[in-house]
């Protein structure tokens, strides 16, 4: 018996989710391995799977555990878990900041349980996470539990550029046709605001534009309260906010202009001019497009070197 049996709760859970999405192989790996997967100690890891042997979910032959019958939810314990909502901020923040401080390179690997042990997550989180973006041509899944940064060219920044558009300009539309008394024109006002702020000290603090990136974007997108807008923007902020795949030289520069153009569309977007809102949005999107495209020739022409 593990002397915390909240921990010991939790981890019966992940392991039934594990094994539910097929990201465990049998005959199981050795307890060592199965407690560093979990990060938790092999007193704890015994008593997982002591309680999976009782109830039928796992049977033992000598020394290896393989798998009697698929576990449903019923199978589960109750117990207080850090809540999931709380794990995948965790997770997305983690994974952003391996991109962000270059930690995870275009073209590099990396396997999903050692990635939720760093991140101090359950290994569904981070499978799930992945899974968003498997759709958008990002990450490869090559092996069971092991993926891929993938590498991208220029035809993808177009690509994407058309997508984000057409996302981005139906948001606006929406956004301009709230009521005067929504929350989000509150918003707007606060968000020009910090964007004056940066472009009074945009020389020294040109790194702070990513944040400001994401809320401006996010508010725009967040006014047509569509889910599958909300999971789109996911792609956006791996792609644009945390600088995956991009050539950094110019950064200070490139983050002054976007900052200026962010204020050109919300003082149109706080002038009630739809037209002029729009036409700003779509200088600053074609902006971007180009930012990234030259980016990633440079970054190519550095990784050919």
């Amino acid at each position: 018996m593990s002397r915390n049996p909240t921990l010991r709760q939790k981890t019966i859970n992940q392991f039934i989710d594990c094994l539910e999405k097929n990201i465990l192989t049998f005959p199981l790996p050795a307890l060592i391995t199965l407690a560093d997967m979990f990060n938790v100690s092999r007193t704890t890891m015994r008593a997982v799977l002591a309680h999976l042997l009782s109830t039928g979910v796992l049977q033992q032959n000598g020394e290896q555990f393989c798998l009697q019958r698929k576990p449903t939810g019923q199978d589960k314990v109750n117990c207080i878990f850090e809540e999931r909502f709380v794990q995948d901020q965790k997770f997305e923040h983690y994974f952003y900041h391996l991109i962000n401080s270059h930690k995870l390179l275009p073209g590099d690997r990396f396997d999903e349980i050692q990635i939720a042990k760093d991140a101090k997550v359950s290994p569904i989180v981070v499978r799930e996470f992945l899974l968003r973006f498997l759709h958008y041509g990002l990450i490869n899944h090559y092996e069971k539990g092991k993926w891929e940064l993938v590498i991208v060219g220029k035809d993808y920044a177009e690509k994407l550029y058309e997508f984000r558009s057409i996302l981005e300009i139906f948001a606006l539309r929406s956004f301009m046709a709230q009521t005067e008394t929504h929350i989000n024109w509150t918003k707007a006002k606060e968000l020009l605001q910090k964007h004056k702020n940066l472009q009074q000290s945009i020389q020294t603090d040109f790194l702070l534009f990513s944040g400001l990136d994401r809320d401006f974007h996010q508010l725009i997108l967040s006014s047509n309260n569509n889910p599958f807008f909300v999971q789109s923007f996911d792609l956006i902020s791996v792609i644009f906010h945390f600088h995956y795949q991009w050539e950094n030289s110019d950064l200070k520069q490139r983050n002054s202009v976007a900052v200026s153009e962010h204020i050109a569309v919300l003082s149109a977007m706080l002038q009630k001019d739809e037209t002029k809102a729009i036409a700003a949005l779509c200088k600053h999107l074609n902006t971007a497009k180009i930012s990234m495209r030259e980016s990633i020739d440079r970054s190519l022409k550095i990784k050919d070197r």
